[in-house]
């Protein structure tokens, strides 16, 4: 930062499984990473012998070799009693004492340690990593609390600060953290009632808001952002997230070894690996559909002995769904409470870690009878709303970009690195567009869809925006599957891309803001820059669609010609060939490099390969019919012969 600015307010999101410092300026609000990019920290501390602490990705890696100095999920116990937290003791490596006035405190090798200490901890790792980002003295945060925590809960987060050495200028609620990242109430000027569903590591609650009109005014940098949300219901349960599901797969995997016979009772360092592996194993079943895992447990007579097994979404979502369905409970509850109905609610937001779930996603949807927003990492949007309320209190404008218009293209990657664009720039929105794609591989089961945003016609001088995959696709030749992609922007800026292999069906989708963290100025170099290379850029993506395009030419006149060659004049077929070799040599120079190709030459020799071609397809679909009307004769006759024995 210049000399004599004013040090930042961050925004902190401290959460039960992961914490995140963010911060909002020009650019947006954005999540800050360590020095290794990591953005996210684990919200795990291990206390050392001799004082100090080990903070984050470390701490829980080493969790199984100190279970007893390594503390998780220390936010289910702040501002609590010993009577409130009974629950929650068999699912913890360490033990819990009564503290001063009762509160419940962390046993750690016979001291009582408070959770306020512990969450301190991580939030001065949070505060050097904002001062290693931004380059300044950091002193003051947003931090985040679930709407559900008490005045002792909120008031153990604002100790916990002043622990880190933070000033906690402002205790915000993460459901209405969650609606000011999405920019909710800042379009349209309208009244709105949203859901904001948050399931995270530890805990659960769901919030009914009423966004009132006035919101647009409030962002604008007055500092009177805090009362245009109003409150209609709230529910929830302390006891239910990420963490319970974790214990419910690791008892499952342990379940599993015991079968074998081959290991002893689980002690505490094996619960601490299988509570480990299970996390790892509920992030990766959200995007496979099978895991494999392997385990050190603790076998017969003595020592460590690896234990692999396999788990599929299935064995998830059978154990996640009674939890699941007491989310939903609690959402039937808050509506109820609000006096309301659930096709009532205008939108549904998903925060939390554990919202990525399949399950997850496909009940919130069923219930509330529409598609819920997942444009932004469920992980990070309480943090980046944290951080928008942090620039509004600290009288900053944030200048996002919102979005009337779509201020540059989108598309997706194509074969090759080129750019299909599916809306163009200065589109009004809501806006929607669909185009059909195919495979470039014979027998391909699975499509990457890279979505991108920009003027330039390749992939490599484009914004990317995310990528998701089209998997399950039944394979067939190339350029045989239909796969329909379809971009909706509703009046949010909220970009929807959908989809759909339309022979089998199968069909998978993402939701991004597709302007998130772009400033006006950064629209305008992007512009300019598409416009001074607008030749070169057009020149190349023509060159790269003839190459894709071409390689498929051959590739079908080549099996065409092989099924009839024996029926072609020599001339023809070495005439063929010839054409074959010089669209052949076109394509590997495309290949190298674009720039060097004459795409005009290369059009023209395609061209002259298709039209020698036509005789070869013209002799290979006759064939074709012939072969299929030989196999129709001859399967008539042998259902006729009623005498004649089946085989089984």
């Amino acid at each position: 930062m210049r000399d004599g600015d004013e040090s930042p307010i961050v925004g902190i999101d401290l959460g039960t499984t992961n914490s995140l410092v963010a911060v909002c300026d020009r650019g947006g609000p954005r999540v800050l990473p360590d020095a290794e990019g990591r953005r996210l920290l684990p919200s795990v501390v291990r206390l050392l012998d001799g004082g100090g602490a080990v903070v984050g990705e470390e701490a829980r890696a080493g969790a199984a070799l100190h279970p007893g100095r390594t503390i998780h999920s220390a936010k289910r116990l702040m501002g609590r009693a010993v009577a409130d937290v009974e629950a929650d003791r068999r699912n913890l490596a360490y033990g819990i004492v009564e503290g001063p006035r009762g509160m419940a405190c962390i046993d750690i090798a016979g001291r009582g340690v408070t959770p306020q200490e512990v969450a301190a901890e991580i939030l001065a790792a949070l505060r050097r990593r904002a001062e290693q980002a931004l380059d300044c003295d950091v002193s003051r945060a947003v931090v985040t609390v679930p709407a559900y925590f008490d005045d002792a809960q909120r008031q153990a987060t604002r100790d916990a600060g002043r622990l880190a050495g933070l000033d906690v200028v402002r205790i915000v609620n993460e459901p209405t953290a969650a609606a000011l990242a999405y920019g909710i109430g800042l379009r349209g000027g309208r009244a709105e009632t949203i859901a904001i569903y948050d399931l995270g590591g530890g805990t659960f609650d769901v919030s009914i808001l009423r966004v009132v009109p006035g919101a647009l005014d409030a962002v604008g940098g007055d500092g009177a952002g805090a009362d245009f949300f109003q409150v209609l219901a709230t529910a929830g349960d302390t006891r239910l997230g990420g963490d319970d599901l974790d214990v419910l797969l690791g008892e499952e995997l342990l379940r599993r070894a015991s079968e074998t016979g081959r290991f002893a009772e689980p002690d505490v360092a094996s619960r601490q690996t299988a509570r480990r592996a299970a996390e790892v194993a509920k992030i990766a079943l959200s995007e496979s559909d099978r895991v494999e895992l392997s385990l050190e447990l603790a076998s017969h007579p003595a020592g460590p002995a690896a234990f692999t097994t396999s788990l599929s979404r299935e064995d998830l979502e059978r154990l996640a769904a009674p939890l699941v369905e007491r989310t939903i409970e609690r959402c039937r509850d808050a509506i109820a409470d609000a006096g309301m109905a659930p096709q009532e609610i205008d939108r549904v937001v998903m925060v939390g870690g554990s919202s990525r779930m399949p399950l997850v996603r496909r009940r919130v949807g069923e219930f509330f009878g529409r598609e819920p927003y997942t444009a932004l990492d469920p992980d990070e949007v309480v943090a980046l709303g944290a951080a928008i309320q942090a620039s509004i209190l600290a009288g900053a404008r944030s200048d996002m970009l919102l979005l009337d218009v779509i201020p540059l293209s989108l598309g997706i990657e194509t074969v090759g690195g080129g750019v299909a664009k599916l809306l163009m720039r200065n589109t009004a929105v809501p806006a929607r567009a669909r185009e059909m794609f195919s495979t470039s591989v014979d027998g391909q089961v699975s499509v990457k869809l890279h979505v991108v945003q920009g003027e330039r016609e390749l992939v490599g001088d484009c914004r990317s925006l995310a990528t998701f995959h089209l998997a399950g696709i039944p394979p067939m030749p190339a350029g045989i599957p239909q796969i329909e992609v379809e971009f909706l922007v509703d009046a949010n800026g909220i970009l929807g891309v959908v989809a759909v292999e339309r022979r089998s069906g199968r069909r998978a989708s993402i939701q991004v803001v597709p302007a998130h963290g772009l400033t006006r100025d950064e629209v305008e170099r992007m512009e300019r820059e598409s416009v001074l290379h607008a030749r070169s850029d057009m020149h190349a993506h023509r060159v790269i669609d003839l190459v894709v395009n071409a390689a498929l030419d051959v590739k079908w006149i080549g099996e065409a010609l092989a099924r009839v060659r024996d029926e072609l004049e020599t001339e023809r077929v070495e005439a063929l060939e010839a054409s074959i070799a010089e669209v052949n040599r076109f394509i590997a120079e495309g290949r190298r490099d674009p720039a060097s190709v004459d795409a005009d030459r290369f059009h023209r020799a395609k061209q002259a390969m298709d039209e020698a071609s036509v005789p070869v397809h013209e002799r290979a679909i006759a064939r074709s019919l012939r072969e299929m009307a030989g196999a129709e004769r001859g399967g008539s006759m042998a259902s006729g012969d009623e005498k004649r024995p089946t085989s089984s």
